[in-house]
């Protein structure tokens, strides 16, 4: 019996690692969730059913790509089992016509210590998601004596979880900046709701984006379960579609993030920040003025990165601008072609979950004075 699940933060050296799979991925229908994440002027609107065969096939060969290179360099590479994404989904509260993928593990899966939680996700079409990675969840369990394997509170995701008529077609961008500024989205606080790619792990601080994916009840569900750490909610005002903290917020070490300058920290919740000595870097500018054709995530996965240790980063390969500054922040940066992957569900790190990294829960933020972000 070993220990196989250990993982603080997103930085220290990274052992063991599930990297997801495109297998049978399909564009989900629209739901109240998905409905208003997706730009008015993307060609997804009202498309759905099986992604195209040969782009499936191109995102595997270079999830594969990724996972040989991490194997290369020592690191224990595990995939997920895909389901057949192509199902409905029913229950009693709701029937939508099909499931989506097993690419992005991240927003699945969050590891916290000895501990991997299933997330409590809002998307319909991402109820059954995390049985592909049940397999996974068992091995570890029984080969592990240490390890903890939780499922967030099950959401219904009745119609009480979404404000309908959310956004109707007219809205402009400047409305819907003013709507995310005021914290007003289309989830609402019926019950627990939380993508794992919203909560980044500092070992005892849990800073957790308040956005269209995940809402104020799982903060509170976070406060409550883990009391000996200290869960911030943090929101990023000029992102019109907040979800994820990691095409925004980036940790590469312990005292530097990234922070997309178009989606800047507010002033107030920088102070924890400042206070102890952390720098936050403007991330530098996409290469890309489009995200890849049937994608929903932004030209800002550029700075989606997976960070291998304190000194190494995997970029994707056409993100010449961010690998330029990866290096000048004196990081040994790997290129990686990905963008054949994004539309499945993001970048590198999206599609990727943490298992073990070394090191133990540090204090990085000793100095909580003024701190007001705090759940």
């Amino acid at each position: 019996m070993t220990k196989i699940v250990n993982s603080w933060n997103d930085f220290d050296p990274l052992k063991h690692v599930i990297v997801g799979r495109a297998d049978h991925s399909c564009v989900p229908p629209e739901e109240p969730a998905t409905s208003e994440k997706v730009p008015i002027d993307s060609p997804m609107r009202g498309m759905w059913g099986p992604r195209p065969l040969e782009t499936v096939e191109k995102a595997n060969i270079q999830l594969d790509n990724l996972a040989k290179v991490l194997q290369e360099r020592g690191i224990k590479v595990d995939r997920p089992s895909p389901l057949q994404w192509n199902q409905p989904v029913i229950t009693p509260d709701f029937r939508t016509g099909s499931m989506m993928t097993c690419m992005p593990p991240r927003d699945t899966l969050l590891t916290i210590g000895n501990e991997i939680i299933e997330a409590a996700m809002s998307f319909r079409c991402r109820y059954w998601e995390y049985l592909a990675f049940r397999p996974l969840m068992s091995q570890y369990f029984n080969e592990d004596p240490e390890f903890l394997w939780t499922q967030a509170p099950r959401p219904r995701l009745s119609d009480k979880s979404y404000k309908h008529n959310y956004y109707d077609e007219k809205i402009s961008l400047e409305d819907r900046l003013v709507r995310t500024a005021n914290k007003d989205f289309v989830t609402t606080e019926e019950e627990i709701l939380f993508d794992a790619a919203d909560v980044m792990r500092m070992g005892k601080d849990l800073f957790i984006q308040h956005g269209l994916t995940t809402n104020r009840k799982a903060m509170e569900w976070f406060k409550r379960k883990y009391p000996e750490l200290r869960i911030h909610a943090v929101n990023f005002p000029g992102d019109p579609y907040p979800i994820h903290i990691d095409a925004t917020f980036v940790p590469l070490r312990p005292g530097l993030i990234i922070n997309n300058p178009h989606r800047k920290l507010p002033e107030a919740q920088r102070k924890i920040f400042e206070q102890n000595d952390w720098q936050i870097v403007d991330a530098a500018m996409p290469a890309h003025k489009e995200p890849p054709p049937l994608c929903y995530s932004s030209v800002w996965l550029s700075m989606n990165c997976l960070v291998l240790d304190h000194k190494t980063v995997i970029v994707e390969a056409s993100e010449v601008n961010q690998m330029e500054q990866m290096d000048k922040l004196g990081m040994n940066v790997i290129p990686m072609p990905f963008r054949d992957a994004y539309a499945f569900g993001g970048g590198l790190h999206c599609s990727t979950a943490d298992v073990y990294r070394e090191g133990t829960c540090e204090d990085y933020f000793p100095n909580q004075t003024g701190d007001i972000t705090r759940v």
